[in-house]
């Protein structure tokens, strides 16, 4: 059975069969059936989305359009760019055309809502916040999904990261990086601490101990130069209070240092092993008690007496006392008995800060000596002195250790609520009545039991004490109130300061508990159901004062009453405000610095934030946010800022006067001077820019000087010049017939003779140059006394050079050779005369390159070989 031939025509409604008529008849009428059922079956729909939004919805290589035609079984049509039509049509199954559609208005509609923004931030702090291995950023891209962060080729040298996403995300992410950043500027404050150079060695202390201690108590990064560098600057790197604080601990150990002294102290030899003690503990009892003072003992066996003792002058002499009073008490008699104690009793015997053991000490005289790390020993304590002395330190010291031996357990009732107030902040309370009281184990009941029932274990007189101490607490808990304190709530971070600091500051001076409340989700509704007050119905709906505070604004003060009273005094101290300040708005750009140097300089060095309005408003007032107490010092800084510009301002004016004055161009080389250098002189000596003509602008005028600066100085310059002009007028000018033969002479090497000729009468000199029509002619030209005794020297000089000269000539006439004296004649060398070229026809001149005219030069011919080397 022949088939039908079906053609569709593209863009048209329309399809043509061919075949023949019964075949066409039937394949019509299942065309005309499927497309009924198909019309039955399939949906259209026409949207309307931006063109500009077209080639994303596209996507790349088409990756979008064809996912959403494949998933929802549907086709889109997209208008090409060349019409530039908003209608996209979707045809397919109902529910797949209304899904589609749902995904493209979906994707049109986040991309209206994209948006880009360029954060500044220093491009010093781009590294940090990417991390070592991208670890920083990767958290933020985490955390901010939707929003595409780039940060500049670093090579560029730009402060620009770029954003982008959905506008909330990019702002809540703007934010986020500005706190980021807000920190990082906190914490990279610098100052550079000059200290001398032989002093670093003490500040890092043995082994880096001093200098650790310093960065942990400060928090701050310290960097010292390198040990062969010449550099004396030690450079301190963190929160700006807490470098000024490692600096003054730096510089303080340098003012002890300067007060280094150094004493010779004569003992006998043969007590130095003994006053060392085994392993050098009983020295090093005596250097460590006198502030670390360093004891220096001569070699064994040299028999020196002098011991040498270095340390801070006040240091020296108690170090001094001690060492000779044990040296008498060994030249007399010493006294040693050794008591037994556990190790974890030592550093209750000693006390905190060594209290306890220093009074056993000043009230018995006698020595106690701890085993260090390095005695095999741990137990054994040393007591050395006088024997009646050492007899009572036993005696006390015994009485400590029996106390400490003498442990009991106790018990005491405290109400469940108070328990956590000992625990909190990972049990500094418990650790706090620990160290007061002998080290006493305080034990709470496990959680969730509910038990009131403490335990205490301890020296009965320590379990006593802290007993005592511990009801003291409960007590001042019980004693506690709760205040409320309504601050904004957008003050809030600013009231918290830098990662809480502030906070936990006025916290730990008023000894309070502070709790900000939670940020309210949605601000746009603020009311909030009425409180019943003297019975009366509070009725439903109706909206809170509105002059009353928010909840979102209450914060929570927990203390004793004057306490939360003062606490809050404090925090709405915290609390910014805003001044407006007078500034000319010309004076702005100067104000703001070079990339905004000098505006930040003041915001760190006041502690405020500055606000400069936009170019475009010309607006004067320039507005400044921060602490009231900081507020005075910032507007009184800004304020000076403003007179030293303004000033600078009127300096500038002042400079810029200029004075023209009338000068003969023949005299500018002149006034310019060799190398510049008189004009030089003028600028420096007046403090003024001097400027000539241009000689290759022919609009100006050749003759005018301009003089710029201060009014009196370009007076001053313009007379300068004036001076000099006048002299280069009274000058003339002499020629003088000097022989040419002492001419070299007179100049000397490399003229240096007739420069200080020159020097000598303040005149120029000008000898003839080589060819002139008179070798002989020398011009003189200055002032004419000047002149006249300059020519008077020179003519001296012919005279006594010329006689060298004529005598140097008669002697070369003797020394000659006869061979030399043929002829005196001057010769008048080979000659051509009557050639062919020469003559008055036309007739060319031969070429000497050609064969044919010169066969000898035209040609190459062999140079003719002697047997014995070249004819002479």
């Amino acid at each position: 059975m022949p088939k039908v031939h079906i053609e569709f025509t593209e863009g048209e409604d329309k399809i043509t069969l061919e075949g023949p008529t019964e075949d066409v008849n039937v394949a019509q009428e299942q065309i005309e059936a499927m497309v009924k059922d198909l019309s039955h079956r399939m949906d259209y729909v026409e949207i309307s989305i931006d063109h500009k939004f077209h080639r994303h919805l596209i996507g790349k290589s088409g990756a979008n359009i064809n996912r959403i035609k494949d998933q929802y079984k549907v086709s889109v049509r997209i208008p090409p760019d060349s019409e530039k039509s908003n209608l996209i049509r979707i045809e397919g199954d109902p529910q797949g055309v209304q899904q589609a559609k749902r995904e493209l208005l979906e994707l049109a509609s986040r991309m209206e809502n994209e948006r880009t923004k360029d954060l500044i931030i220093e491009q010093r702090f781009h590294r940090t916040i990417i991390g070592q291995k991208g670890e920083r950023i990767r958290e933020i891209r985490d955390k901010f999904p939707e929003v595409i962060i780039n940060f500049p080729d670093p090579a560029q040298k730009s402060d620009i990261v770029q954003l982008r996403g959905p506008k909330n995300e990019v702002e809540k992410c703007t934010k986020y990086m500005q706190k980021m950043v807000a920190d990082l500027v906190e914490n990279s404050y610098s100052i550079s601490v000059p200290i001398f150079k032989q002093f670093h060695k003490n500040i890092i202390g043995k082994g880096g101990a001093n200098i650790k201690k310093i960065r942990e108590e400060s928090n701050t990064k310290i960097d010292l130069p390198a040990e062969n560098s010449n550099s004396e600057t030690i450079v301190i790197t963190g929160k700006r209070a807490n470098c000024e604080a490692a600096r003054s601990r730096i510089l303080s150990i340098q003012k002890d240092l300067a007060n280094i002294a150094e004493v010779e102290v004569s003992i006998p030899a043969k007590l130095h092993n003994s006053l060392i003690g085994t392993k050098g503990r009983l020295i090093r009892s005596i250097m460590e008690e006198c502030g670390g003072v360093h004891i220096h003992f001569p070699v064994e066996g040299s028999g020196s007496d002098t011991v040498v003792i270095r340390g801070p002058s006040s240091d020296v002499e108690k170090a001094k006392k001690q060492l000779l009073h044990l040296a008498e008490e060994k030249q007399t008699k010493s006294f040693t008995v050794d008591i037994r104690a556990k190790p974890e009793y030592h550093k209750f015997l000693i006390g905190k800060g060594g209290g306890k053991i220093r009074k056993v000490r000043d009230t018995t005289g006698a020595r106690i000596i701890f085993p260090t790390a390095e005695d095999k020993d741990q137990d054994l304590i040393a007591i050395i002195g006088k024997e009646d002395a050492v007899r009572e330190a036993q005696k006390e010291l015994e009485a400590l250790i029996q106390n400490l031996d003498n442990v009991v357990e106790d018990y005491m009732l405290v109400d469940p609520k108070h328990h956590r107030h000992f625990v909190i902040r990972r049990g500094q309370v418990l650790r706090k009545i620990a160290e007061e009281y002998g080290g006493v184990m305080v034990s709470f009941p496990r959680s969730g039991t509910q038990s009131d029932k403490l335990t205490l274990k301890g020296a009965k007189e320590c379990v006593e004490a802290a007993r005592k101490r511990i009801q003291e607490i409960i007590e001042d808990l019980e004693a506690q109130v709760t205040i409320e304190c309504a601050i904004p709530q957008k003050f809030h971070r600013s009231v918290m300061g830098p990662k809480g600091s502030r906070i936990q500051q006025i916290t730990r001076d008023y000894n309070v508990q502070i709790k900000f409340p939670d940020k309210e989700e949605n601000p746009g509704h603020s009311a909030e159901p009425g409180v019943q007050e003297n019975g009366d119905d509070a009725g439903e709906g109706r909206e809170a004062d509105p002059g009353s505070p928010r909840r979102c604004d209450i914060i929570v003060i927990s203390g004793r009453k004057e306490k939360c009273e003062a606490a809050k005094e404090a925090l709405e101290a915290l609390v910014p405000v805003t001044i407006e300040v007078e500034v000319p708005f010309d004076l702005h750009r100067y104000i703001i610095g070079q990339k905004g140097s000098g505006i930040r300089k003041m915001m760190d060095e006041f502690e405020v934030n500055i606000h400069v309005p936009a170019p475009e408003l010309q607006s004067d007032v320039i507005a400044i946010t921060g602490l009231a107490a900081n507020l005075d010092r910032a507007k009184a800084g800004l304020l000076e800022r403003v007179r030293e510009l303004q000033a600078e301002q009127e300096d500038r004016a002042l400079r810029s006067f200029k004075l023209s004055i009338t000068v003969d161009p023949k005299y500018h080389p002149k006034i310019i001077g060799r190398k510049g250098a008189v004009i030089t002189q003028i600028r420096l000596e007046h403090d003024v820019n001097v400027q000539f003509p241009d000689k290759d602008d022919g609009n100006q005028p050749q003759d005018q000087i301009t003089i710029t600066g201060y009014e009196k100085n370009t007076e001053a310059a313009r007379d300068a010049i004036l001076k000099i002009v006048g002299e280069l007028e009274q000058m003339v000018s002499e020629d003088v017939p000097l022989d040419h033969r002492v001419h070299a002479r007179i100049i000397g090497a490399r003229g240096k003779a007739i420069r200080k000729i020159m020097d000598e009468f303040k005149v120029d000199i000008r000898f003839p140059q080589s060819g002139a029509p008179d070798p002989n002619c020398v011009t003189v030209t200055g002032l004419p006394e000047n002149v006249e005794e300059a020519i008077d020297h020179i003519l001296n000089l012919e005279e006594e050079y010329l006689a060298d000269v004529v005598d140097s000539e008669v002697l070369q006439v003797y020394m000659k050779s006869p061979a030399h004296e043929e002829s005196k004649a001057p010769s008048k060398g080979f000659v051509v005369r009557d050639a062919p070229w020469t003559a008055s026809s036309n007739e060319k001149a031969p070429d000497m390159s050609s064969s044919e005219e010169f066969p000898s030069f035209g040609a190459q011919v062999a140079p003719k070989t002697l047997p014995w080397g070249p004819k002479r």
